[in-house]
């Protein structure tokens, strides 16, 4: 990752990242993409898939403590019932374009059974999350097959993360400008250990006027000053709803080494709110803003089998941060959160699309309006 991102052009301040800035900080997370930008005859093709292995494909049959949080329902994450209800998550965590859930839980399934020994002996509910593409991508063109999420999944790798017109985000729009993935990571000192916590979001949300950097309402003005959208596209046809900018869709992933039960899990997914509102979103209500948060500790913990006859029955046992001190941890998810949109921001770039298109936010004028000018 060579280009600079959001900390590097002074659009963040404070915190401790960790050595990549990314959701791969934390230990055994990785994260793999499926890109798709082509020209199928009169279709537009900007879409893909995203993979996240919270254990990596080594672990990947080993559970973690995990916890979802809804701030807006208008959207889907497939398996989250199961989590509220469990506290365990033990599947892939995929995200694709709304149409193309099906295609990716299928793709998911496939993987897990090729690729984790005994995963047909018993259910699989994978996570599949998704935003809405459709004003840059084909989206009725169902150009996701189960395949790209299989690929997404042999690609997924610890280390620097590309952003942007990536994976599952290559298609999105946020603030009405490029949208896609991002991420960030800090580090947590609790006592006489250190702790990381990563976020990984796929933003397709916020309308411009209430884009908020640094505390500073930046969006009206750059609302008043910008150019048309890029041409060369068809307009939406006569007659057509056209969404309002701030619907589409924010997925975010927390992860964290610091051991944490399944409750303490939710409420790290909770405070992903207040880093998306440090950024100037309200939440539109066409937009599903929908976060869930995983701990890699504890390991062995939190596994849903089939009993055996005769098998003694073994107690889990699980150490966890003390609620008390829990503070740190929810200040690292804001800080990372908010970083984690700007970086999406910033690596945005003007983009023709299938019905639409959308400019990249224009870093330099925004750091003018940071300083004053």
């Amino acid at each position: 990752m060579s280009r600079a991102r959001a900390r590097d052009l002074g659009l963040v301040r404070g915190g401790i990242p960790g050595p990549h800035n990314a959701i791969t900080d934390v230990s055994g997370v990785e994260v793999g993409y499926t890109t798709l930008i082509e020209q199928r005859d009169s279709a537009v093709v900007r879409t893909g898939v995203t993979a996240i292995l919270p254990r990596g494909r080594a672990g990947a049959a080993s559970p973690v403590a995990a916890g979802v949080h809804s701030l807006n329902g208008n959207g889907e994450m497939t398996g989250s019932v199961w989590i509220a209800e469990s506290g365990s998550l033990g599947t892939p965590v995929l995200i694709t374009n709304t149409h193309s859930v099906g295609a990716a839980h299928e793709g998911a399934i496939r993987w897990m059974l090729e690729a984790v020994p005994g995963a047909a002996d018993q259910w699989l509910l994978p996570v599949v999350a998704e935003t809405w593409d459709g004003r840059l991508n084909d989206i009725n063109g169902l150009h996701v097959r189960p395949e790209h999420a299989v690929g997404a999944l042999d690609g997924a790798r610890s280390g620097p993360l590309d952003e942007g017109a990536v994976g599952g985000g290559t298609g999105m729009i946020c603030y009405g400008f490029k949208g896609g993935s991002g991420t960030a990571s800090r580090r947590v000192a609790l006592g006489d250990a250190e702790y990381t916590v990563g976020v990984f979001l796929q933003a397709n949300f916020g309308e411009m006027t209430e884009l908020t950097v640094r505390g500073v309402p930046v969006g009206p003005v750059l609302k008043d000053e910008a150019p048309a959208e890029p041409g060369g596209v068809a307009s939406p046809a006569a007659g057509s709803a056209t969404p309002p900018q701030g619907a589409g869709s924010v997925i975010v992933i927390v992860a964290t080494d610091a051991p944490l039960l399944p409750g303490q899990c939710t409420a790290m997914a909770r405070r992903v709110s207040l880093g998306l509102a440090r950024t100037g979103t309200a939440g539109s209500h066409f937009s599903g803003d929908i976060f869930l948060a995983f701990s890699t500790a504890n390991e062995g913990a939190l596994a849903s089998r089939f009993p055996a006859d005769g098998d003694d029955v073994v107690l889990d046992a699980l150490r966890a941060v003390p609620w008390g001190r829990m503070d740190p941890l929810y200040t690292a998810v804001v800080e990372a959160t908010e970083e984690a949109v700007l970086n999406v921001l910033v690596a945005g770039e003007d983009t023709l699309g299938h019905r639409h298109s959308v400019r990249g936010l224009p870093v330099a004028r925004v750091q003018e309006l940071l300083n004053g000018e």
